[in-house]
Parts: C-alpha cells; structure tokens; sequence
C-alpha cells in the first residue's frame, strides 16, 4: 500500500506547493517594478543563507545550532525522499542518509519543541506552536519508512496498521511543510525568505558589506507614486521581504518605542503589510498586538489605503529609525525603508505630520535650519575662536561641518571642545560658516523627500567650490547623511566622526592628556553613529585614552537602546507608557557609573532631560578637551542669548 500511497502523496504536494509557488509570486507582483539581478541573486542565495543569514541567527547560539539541524535536515530529507519514496530509488546508501537526515532534522526539532514549552513573549502562537509537532512527524515518518530501505528491517515490516499511521504522518507532515511553504502556512518564510535572501532589496549588505542610506525618490517622475500609500506602492521585492517574517520577535524585542509602550510593533507592522497582500484583518495575528489598539480592528487589502486601515498613523511616527530591528531580524527584512515610504505620502501628499513636524518642515525650507533661528547667528558661537573659513582658505585636511547644533547652547560647549582639541593637534580645517545648511536628516525622516533633496543638493554645490581631504562632524546624524545619502546626488566625501578623528590623533600621538581621575564612565552608543555607521571602537578607544575605567551597559554596541532622539520622535512626540531617554538613563544607572560619555548632539539633549539626580552626561570631545595638559583651563560655555527664533 506504502509502495502505491507515498509517490501519490508526495507528488500531490508538490504539485500543491508549485500551485501555491505561483499564488505567492502573484501577490508579490501586485508591487510595483524593481531592478534586480534575477539570475545572480539566485546563485548567490546559497552562500547569503549559509553566511550573511546565518552570522545574524548566530547571536542566539541554540537558536543558531536548531536552525542548522532542522532547515539542513529538512532541506535533506525532503531531497532524499523525493528519490528515494517519490520515484522508487531504494539502494541501501540513499536509505542510511535519508535516515541520517531525518534523524538531524529531529533532533532539531526536539529543539524547536523546547523552546516552544514556554515560549518568550515576542514569540508568536498560534500555528507556530503547530509548526515543532510537524517537523517531528514529518522526521518520524519518514525515518520509520525509510528502515527497511536501509536494510534495517524487513521489507513490509509492520502490516496495514502501522502502514496506514505512517501515511496520515507522512501526509501531515508534507502538507505542512510542502503545501506550507507556498500557501501561506508557518513554513512560508522558508520559501519567501530563500527568495527575499535571492532579490533584497539591499544586496550590498551581503558579503560583510554595510548599506544603511534610504533610497531617493525620484522626484521628477510623474507617474510614480510619492511615498507608499497602498501596499501595492511597495515595490514587489519589498513585499516579497515581507512574506519572508518568521515572527520570531526579535525586533520587537529590540524596538525602542513597543518598549516604551509607544503603539508600534516592527513584527505587528510587517505581518500587516503581510495581511495587505491577499486582504484580511488583524484579527488571527497570534502576537504582541501594538500597545494600546486591540486585534481584530484594522484590515484592508493591496489596493486600499494603508493608514487608517491597515495601521494607524500614529504607530508610523512613534518610530526612531534606530535600525534596532533591521539588525536583530533574522531574515534581514528593512523595517526603517518601509516606516519611511509610508511617511513620505503621508508627509508629501497628505501634509500630515503630527504635532510640530509641519513647523519644523516649514523652517527648514525658510532658514535652513529645524529650529527656525536666523541663518546670520549660525557662527554666534565661534566669535572669540578666530576659526578660518572655507571659503578664505579653500584647501584644508579638515572640513568641520558644525551642524544644526550651533543654534543650541548646549551643543556650543561640544563643538567648542573640539575646536580647541583640533587646535591643540595642529589640524589644519576650516568651517564653511555661513555657507553652512541643515543636512537635511529630520526632513528625511520626517518624510520630506523634496527638502531633503533641495538641502543635500545645495549643500552639495557649495562643498564642490572647495579642497579638504575630510568632513569631521560631532553630528553622527550628519556623519550618516553625508557619508551614506549623499553620494546617490554626486557628493561623495570621506566623512568621520569626531570620536573617529580624536581616535587617530591620540594615536598619532598629537595630542598629550592627562589621566581623567573622574571614576568610572560608561559610554552610550548612538544609533547613527554604531548601527548606521559600524563605528564602535573609536569612543572606546578615546575612553581608554584617557585612562577611565569604562563599565558596559547591557544593552551596548550593535544592541545599545536608543536615546528616543531619532527619526524624528521628539518632534512627532507619539505619547506612550514612559519615555525611551527614561529607559536608557536606567540602562546608565544599573552600571554604577558616575558619568556618561556621549557622541551625539541628540543623544546629549535626551538624556540630560532626564530628571536628576542622574550621571553627568559629558560629550567625548568635552572630556578630551579637559585632559589636554597644554590646555588646563576647564572650558568655559560661550555666554551668549540664543538666537530669536523667526516667526
């Protein structure tokens, strides 16, 4: 009976699955076009799952190891028995490694059982906690079937009675990992995520390589939509991505904002672009649902409006751009691109940002700056430094683009340290002064494609006029925009943050310090800076220099937690629970240190509006500057009124 039921069973379902193959594909295609190498990315899909995939999953040592046995095992044993039950090839070698393969893929789904028992929060339910009891059904069965082909038992071993419950365990298990895979089961991120993994959106990733700049929109094209209103206004392979979610909850393990009880969920928010595909409700989403909105009252379908169907606005803009979740994702899925092209129609075509972001905007396109302050007081700061500018000495080593923090009194004192620690090392570098603009980040974050285009491209004009070997910034905002988001409009600069710059002149040894004998400091990591930019050493290096005791944070490096001060959110300002600069100055306060070296202009002003008591927050440059030995003094803030801001 086996012999005549186990090809039927095995054919029907992959019949079913290249039936289902080709529905998914169609709903991949509801997006818009994309340019994608079709053929390459295919052949490099093996060595981007077995590596760039598996380095991410590799973080998670048991989820790591589990992985490899059961998707190797399956990927295996599904091959094998395709040959050896499927089409009748029973030699005693294929027999012992389709048992090996089973065996493999059982033990890993014994694993996957486990941690199922008592499954974390971020887990989804549902049909995952199905998805253990089928693999091992599936592994069980066919390792039974597949003894006597290895000579291990008898030939009709068992009678119609185990026959018959091998079957329903064969039929069990291929339909939920063959028919799965393609209609939309718990294995259908495998088949989704080989694909995602073949066309990314983002191949540059792969093969150790970095791409975090969001992509331009093409501003002149009529026919293309500005932003994504629809799901079908994704392009197809940004759909295909997010087919390719395993739920696994990592990223909203890691997301800033569902931590702070904010209403976003990057896993909840991808699963209902998932649900915009084919059409549907919330309603059967078995996980965290976004804090404060139930299941079951949002839905919509590809051609429908994404924003007050399938989400609410507000979960849009609650969210930082930490890239928290784009680094933890297993599957390597960009959250951020997507939070950012729904807030481009909301922004371009609708003019909604909430709360001040329309004033914000409406500043920057009038003195070029987000805080509205008059374009003359940009260099208020510097009267006493005598600093050269670009454009009477237009060759420098360092170009020093100063920022937006040159209107905030706080940021003064920063960019103040660092002039004397450039002026002590004998750097030759020169400001652009008032030629200076916005780089343009908070109106791309916010949206706003056409100032941030407008911005970068005249920034971009005026930094052609001149010679300099490098832009150093304070900024790790501005580092990220010029360095990343700039080159896709002609400006490719070599770009480095000061901490970077600081770094290499300690080591040059240009700069003498004295040991810091203020205790212990830890050091907080900025998104823009770490998981934009990769740039983790050169802080710590600086710290180090000056001979203080760094404790870690637990959340630090690629997982530091987010300041809440990107994206946008302060201006957004989405209400939740607590306030995410309140978590991270928690994170400050477990290590026991009594200060907190910082990197960012953003990251300065979240965490010293944190009630005291609290740590000294002290910018690296700060506690560089106080160790210079030719420079004792303490630096003192430039006592100057803060520019009237224009009405």
């Amino acid at each position: 009976m086996l012999n005549v039921l186990l090809p039927v069973l095995i054919f029907a379902a992959l019949g079913l699955a290249f039936i289902g193959a080709i529905r998914r594909l169609r709903l991949w295609r509801q997006g818009r076009p994309a340019k994608v190498d079709l053929l390459g990315g295919l052949l490099a899909m093996p060595r981007r799952y077995t590596v760039d995939l598996h380095h991410v999953v590799a973080r998670d040592k048991y989820m790591a190891n589990t992985h490899v046995a059961t998707a190797g095992g399956f990927v295996l044993a599904a091959l094998l028995a395709i040959l050896v039950h499927g089409l009748g090839v029973h030699q005693r070698l294929l027999g012992y490694a389709l048992l090996c393969a089973t065996l493999l893929m059982f033990i890993g789904a014994v694993c996957v059982f486990m941690r199922r028992v008592n499954p974390p929060s971020r887990l989804s339910k549902g049909p995952w906690m199905r998805l253990p009891k089928s693999l091992l059904v599936f592994a069980a069965s066919f390792f039974m079937l597949t003894l006597p082909v290895a000579g291990l038992l008898p030939q009709g071993t068992g009678g119609w009675l185990l026959a018959t419950l091998l079957s329903v365990g064969v039929a069990w298990g291929v339909a939920e990992l063959f028919f799965g895979m393609t209609w939309g089961g718990p294995m259908k991120h495998a088949f989704a995520g080989a694909l995602h993994l073949a066309w990314h959106r983002r191949p540059e990733r792969f093969g150790g390589g970095r791409c975090t700049g969001l992509k331009a929109l093409d501003l002149s094209d009529r026919s293309a939509p500005l932003g994504v209103e629809k799901p079908e206004d994704f392009t197809w392979n940004q759909l295909l991505g997010f087919d390719a979610c395993v739920q696994c909850g990592k990223c909203e393990a890691a997301c800033p904002a569902f931590a702070a009880g904010q209403p976003l969920n990057p896993k909840k928010l991808i699963q209902d672009m998932v649900v915009g595909l084919a059409g549907g409700t919330d309603a059967h989403f078995a996980g965290s649902p976004y804090p404060g909105k139930s299941l079951g009252e949002h839905g919509g379908n590809a051609h429908q409006p994404i924003v007050n169907g399938l989400v609410d606005a507000d979960t849009l803009w609650a969210c930082t751009t930490c890239r928290a979740c784009v680094e933890e994702c297993p599957m390597m899925i960009e959250h951020v691109d997507a939070i950012v092209d729904m807030r481009r129609f909301l922004t371009l075509e609708k003019g909604a940002t909430p709360n001040t972001g329309a004033q914000v905007l409406d500043n920057l396109i009038a003195t070029d700056n987000p805080g509205g302050f008059a374009p003359g007081g940009r260099m208020h700061w510097a009267a006493d430094l005598n600093l050269d500018l670009m454009r009477d000495k237009p060759s420098v080593d360092v170009l020093f683009w100063v920022g937006d923090g040159a209107f905030d009194m706080r940021n003064q004192r920063t960019l103040r340290a660092f002039v004397k620690v450039l002026q002590a090392a004998g750097v030759d570098f020169a400001v652009l002064g008032l030629e200076e603009r916005d780089t343009g980040d908070v109106a791309r974050r916010l949206g706003d494609e056409a100032t941030f285009q407008a911005l970068a491209r005249r920034n971009i004009q005026t930094l052609a006029q001149y010679t300099f070997t490098r832009i150093v910034t304070c900024d790790p905002h501005s580092l990220h925009v010029l360095k990343n988001e700039y080159p896709a409009f002609g400006g490719d600069y070599r770009v480095q943050h000061h901490s970077t710059c600081m770094a290499e002149l300690i080591e040059a040894g240009l700069l003498t310090l004295a040991p810091d004998s203020g205790g212990r400091v830890t050091y907080h990591d900025p998104c823009y800076l770490g998981r934009y930019n990769g740039e983790y050493e050169a802080p710590r290096s600086v710290l180090r220099a000056l001979g203080l005791e760094v404790i870690e944070m637990q959340r630090s490096g690629l997982r530091s937690r987010c300041c809440g001060g990107g994206g946008g959110a302060p201006i957004t300002d989405i209400p939740g629970k607590q306030r995410i600069p309140d978590m991270r100055m928690a994170d400050i306060r477990e290590t026991g240190a009594e200060r907190v070296a910082v990197g960012c202009p953003q990251c300065t002003a979240m965490l010293e509006g944190v009630v005291e008591p609290r740590p000294l927050v002290k910018d690296l440059a700060e506690l560089v500057a106080d160790a210079l030995i030719d420079a004792p003094n303490r630096l003192k803030p430039l006592k100057r009124a803060a520019p009237e801001v224009i009405a």
